[in-house]
């Protein structure tokens, strides 16, 4: 048996497109969806990241809005750019990017972002209320692990899932969406015992340690959907000397050999977050209008 390959990019493309089409409605009731963009200091990563933010942003239809900070920045003045943020109307969604300079509490300024505009979910009272069932602005990792899942297998209910790690961006946020779709729910770690076993009993893993190759196909059970969320870079000789490949947390080759569907890596879940960001600021904006949200781009 081979696995059915989990197109990411080609999802998030629909993603977009519905997006767009939100997007095009809301402007006939004169509503644009506005998402602020905030980056402190000049890591080529995240300038990268930002930049593609802002081209999908523009593509949508929706209003960009990039502040670019110098690395010296104080935390007092971050905290008086977010505020800003806050009070313009234009603006339904405000992201800071993190990683923050050591200086800066990051902490402290994602619970500075009004919650309502708190596009990456991160804001205490957003994980408040995903734990408890409430309306939440949702992380877009995960957020979008759930789009996909639920694009491939329809409902979700009754089946076993295993969550592998336990982080406040992707691990907790899943198991809580999980949860809401009535999947038996299970976070597994590093510290887990019979973590094999564990995995094994899986209709659904989602793997996000940030450990390559670290779930082998015989952890799989066979005809499992396995979401691999890890971005692992590894030594890749093969192709030149200092030259590297970039892998997940699941080994592809041998767990495509069981699995029925599997994301690959490069090209499963990276795709997505962009996709979810843009998702999130529709759903914000709508919010902050009384407008219904989109369907299938929320929870």
């Amino acid at each position: 048996m081979s696995a059915t390959i989990l197109n990411g990019k080609a999802f998030a493309g629909r993603l977009q497109e519905r997006v767009a089409e939100h997007v095009a409605g809301l402007k006939t009731q004169g509503v644009v969806p506005g998402l602020a963009v905030v980056l402190v200091g000049e890591d080529p990563a995240s300038e990268i990241y930002v930049r593609n933010k802002g081209i999908a942003t523009k593509a949508a239809g929706m209003n960009s809005y990039e502040h670019k900070m110098p690395a010296e920045t104080s935390e007092a003045d971050l905290l008086a750019k977010v505020e800003e943020l806050n009070a313009d109307p234009a603006v339904h969604g405000i992201l800071v990017q993190l990683p923050l300079p050591k200086h800066i509490d990051d902490t402290k300024v994602i619970n500075a972002i009004r919650p309502e505009k708190d596009v990456d979910g991160f804001h205490i009272l957003n994980v408040g209320r995903l734990a408890t069932g409430q309306a939440a602005m949702v992380s877009c990792t995960p957020l979008g692990c759930l789009l996909l899942l639920r694009d491939h297998l329809g409902s979700l209910s009754g089946l076993e899932a295993v969550v592998i790690g336990r982080s406040n961006i992707v691990g907790k946020p899943m198991a809580q969406l999980l949860l809401g779709e009535s999947c038996t729910v299970t976070i597994a770690h590093s510290r887990t015992k019979d973590l094999a076993g564990v995995v094994r009993r899986a209709d659904i893993v989602v793997a996000a340690v940030g450990r390559p190759e670290m779930v082998p196909g015989d952890w799989i059970k066979p005809g499992a959907t396995v979401i691999d969320v890890g971005i692992n870079r590894i030594p890749a000789p093969e192709k030149g000397e200092g030259k590297t490949r970039i892998v997940g947390d699941v080994a592809f080759d041998s767990a495509s050999q069981v699995a029925g569907a599997i994301t690959p890596v490069p090209g499963g879940v990276g795709p997505l977050t962009i996709a979810c960001l843009l998702a999130n600021t529709v759903t914000a904006a709508c919010r902050a209008h009384g407008l219904p949200e989109p369907e299938g781009l929320s929870v």
